[in-house]
This record gives C-alpha cells, structure tokens and sequence, in this order.
C-alpha cells in the first residue's frame, strides 16, 4: 500500500478532485499532443490539417493550416499526404475547438497547395 508521503503532486490533485467534486487535470506531460508537429485533425463537420503551435484548455491552434475538402482514399493520403482537394487558410493561426475534434493523427508533411 502507498504511503501518502509517496504520492506525487498529480495523484494528490486527482485525490483532492474526487473530494471536492471538480474534474481532474491531466498532467501536461499526458498529453498526447506534441507541439511543433503536423497534424490531421477530423472534426464534426470539417477535416483540418496543420501544425500545432498551442494547445489551450477548450482550443487547438494551428499553423500552415489547410481545410481538406476531400481526402480520396483515406489511408493512403495520411500516408502520402496527397490529397484529392485541399483548400489552404491564409497564413495565420487557425483555432479549431477542442470540443469539436473527433480524433487526430500526426502526418509527415502539411499540403500547403490549393488542389
């Protein structure tokens, strides 16, 4: 059994959280976003490409950002990241709503060309 001087301070958080009826915080370095990298990010409506710069409590925000009209065929365009209609947002951030996000997966380059 655990000693509670052994406890690190997130899992004192997590406690104190079942306690007081907040929800928990997840630890920054849980995170599954990694800054800095490309992503593909499918929402409820729309599918968004670009690279992380922030990630906010409610936002993700995106940089050389692209709206994928339509990707063909879904697993060779994460692959290849050669997309059948891409419609680049101007330079800039793009904030997309973390609520939104029905999942996400890095890829290796950003299209960048209004196809």
């Amino acid at each position: 059994m655990a000693k509670i001087d052994d406890l690190t301070i997130n899992e004192a958080r997590q406690i104190a959280a079942m306690f007081s009826g907040e929800t928990p915080r997840i630890a920054a370095s849980a995170s599954p976003w990694e800054i800095g990298k490309n992503y593909l990010i499918r929402t409820v409506t729309m599918i968004d490409t670009g690279e992380l710069v922030s990630v906010g409590e409610q936002e993700l925000v995106l940089e050389k950002a692209s709206w994928i009209a339509d990707t063909g065929r879904f697993s060779g365009a994460l692959q290849s990241c050669n997309f059948s209609e891409v419609e680049p947002f101007p330079e800039g951030r793009l904030i997309v709503g973390r609520g939104s996000v029905i999942d996400a997966i890095q890829i290796p380059k950003l299209p960048r060309s209004q196809k």
